[in-house]
């Protein structure tokens, strides 16, 4: 199998941007003009459409989530078989950096909190729901600058190992928590200053 072609298939994926498609779709203006200019379902959301910002929400983890099971799919029978499980993350890496840098936009994307979803569902269940766990807990305990929160995903790698049984796929995730918090460090530091 030909894992690099299966990677340049994964970002093209990840570069749909489904804040544009769905605003284009909708007659809604191009998330790029308004708010913060960035594609994703939080501005989608300042059109004052919800079932817009929801679709976006929903397209944007679906295709994290279908990179890594294709992935997975495509990789089923191969002798490494911890080569190919690591190759998924790898695979929903590439659809996330998609998506943080579109081709088809001229390289402004989104900051991939949902796509990073979709990736750590398809990944493992387990994995995203104690990364959401710990997401939650922290919001709780910093109500009054909930963008802190973002923190908590610097949790998720260091479950990865427990949560996967292969520890080959922590350095992608990890790499996608990473940008995932120095993609959101302005709004931490607009909050902080105004709190």
């Amino acid at each position: 199998m030909n894992y690099l072609l299966m990677l340049v298939a994964s970002y093209l994926l990840g570069s749909v941007s489904f804040a544009v498609v769905v605003s284009r779709l909708m007659n809604l203006p191009d998330p790029h003009s308004y708010g913060s200019g960035n594609p994703g379902a939080t501005n989608v959301l300042l059109s004052g459409s919800r079932v817009a910002a929801a679709l976006t929400l929903l397209g944007d983890a679906a295709k994290g989530w279908l990179a890594v099971v294709l992935m997975q799919l495509l990789s089923t029978g191969d002798s490494r078989e911890v080569w190919s499980g690591s190759m998924a993350a790898w695979a929903g890496l590439a659809a996330f950096l998609g998506h943080i840098y579109p081709v088809f936009h001229r390289f402004a994307g989104g900051k991939g909190v949902a796509t990073l979803i979709g990736v750590t569902l398809a990944l493992s269940p387990p994995l995203a729901l104690f990364a959401m766990a710990s997401w939650l807990l922290i919001v709780a305990a910093m109500r009054h600058s909930p963008l802190l929160a973002l923190a908590g995903t610097l949790l998720t790698p260091a479950y990865s190992c427990w949560a996967l049984g292969y520890c080959e796929a922590t350095l992608a995730i990890l790499v996608m928590n990473a940008i995932v918090v120095y993609r959101h460090l302005p709004n931490m530091r607009a909050s902080t200053a105004a709190g």
